[in-house]
């Protein structure tokens, strides 16, 4: 796996789980301050897209996950 296809995983897990927490027809409704959660994710996806500054990307390498898938 490689650091983006990770920071995918990670965010897309993110951002369904406060969708469950937060929508009030969800079964696993706690609140509604989880939408804007899922905001705030999605935001920060939409503004690493432009400047590939991203905090869980600068951990992923620093932990040794490859950049880019080799061949």
């Amino acid at each position: 796996m490689t650091v983006d296809r990770l920071i995918r995983i990670f965010a897309g897990s993110f951002i369904l789980i406060s969708l469950a927490l937060g929508a009030p027809a969800s079964p696993l409704f706690v609140s509604q301050w989880w939408l804007a959660y899922t905001a705030f994710v999605g935001l920060n996806l939409f503004q690493f897209g432009f400047t590939e500054v991203c905090p869980l990307g600068i951990v992923l390498r620093k932990l040794g996950v490859p950049v880019t898938k080799s061949a």
